[in-house]
């Protein structure tokens, strides 16, 4: 944007909503960083069932210091999500016939939509 609409640094970053401290430093990710997002996915890929929670409670032993947000969020930038699991479908039970009043009063049913009383 700079250099294609000739714009200064200050115009440019005030127009987009950007820091300027952001434009001159952009993120860099450390080496703990790098190595937490290694092993939540080596440890997602061999337990496919174990959501960001789970593998957070694994990781405490090896990355003390490490909280439970930034566990998801390095979980979710790696795409990364339990899968859900099908509903199993139940056999459909038979059908039994409503009973047909043979005289009065020997049906009753009960509605439930109007009380009159």
């Amino acid at each position: 944007m700079i250099q294609t609409h000739l714009l200064s640094e200050r115009h440019a970053c005030c127009l987009v909503g950007l820091s300027r401290d952001s434009f001159r430093h952009p993120p860099k990710r450390d080496a703990l960083t790098q190595a937490l997002g290694e092993r939540i996915v080596d440890i997602a890929h061999v337990r496919r069932r174990f959501g960001y929670r789970r593998i957070h409670d694994l990781l405490r032993p090896e990355f003390p210091g490490v909280n439970h947000k930034r566990i998801y969020r390095l979980y979710k930038d790696a795409n990364l999500a339990v899968r859900r699991r099908k509903k199993a479908k139940r056999p459909p039970c038979e059908r039994v016939p409503l009973q047909l009043a043979q005289k009065v009063n020997d049906v009753w049913s009960m509605d439930f939509v109007s009380d009159i009383s």
